[in-house]
């Protein structure tokens, strides 16, 4: 967190005690709230999505994901990751039809395949499921692209000299 101070200037003080102020400058955006949706990163429904439906007390809030297969229940924060997304009409313990529609309505499925974060989690995904013979695969096709490059290079350097 940013904090920086900044100098009043004030007729009634002198020059040798100006007050003081601080001034929050937060860059921090993603809040717990009614309608934020998160990603949930433990227990059967790892790596789906699921909506802040109703904030329980500061270590757990009550999440639904009526699109993701995601039960509406109670989840720890710990366990949750905050996504950029939010559906800003979401009352606060909104029912799973409401929360099916706004979830549909804002295209947040649609917006979170498309974002980086969820590539490179598939990604992953699919090395950590690779069997023996793809990552044998992976690997002739990474010999074969370096025999090109160099090929290329050698080719390159002749017609430079």
């Amino acid at each position: 967190m940013d904090i920086f101070v900044e100098y009043i200037k004030d007729s009634s003080l002198d020059q040798s005690r100006q007050a003081k102020r601080t001034v929050d400058q937060s860059t921090f955006k993603r809040f717990v709230e009614v309608g934020r949706v998160v990603l949930v990163n433990d227990g059967p429904s790892a790596g789906n999505l699921a909506v802040i439906v109703e904030i329980i007390d500061h270590n757990r809030a009550l999440i639904d994901g009526p699109t993701t297969s995601v039960p509406r229940q109670q989840f720890p924060y710990r366990n949750l990751i905050l996504t950029p997304y939010t559906l800003a009409s979401l009352p606060r313990g909104a029912g799973n039809g409401a929360v099916k529609k706004a979830f549909e309505k804002a295209g947040v499925l649609e917006k979170w395949q498309s974002s980086g974060w969820a590539k490179k989690l598939a990604a992953r995904q699919q090395r950590k499921n690779a069997s023996d013979f793809d990552r044998f695969q992976i690997q002739l096709s990474k010999k074969a692209r370096r025999e090109e490059v160099r090929k290329a290079y050698v080719k390159e350097k002749k017609a430079s000299a």
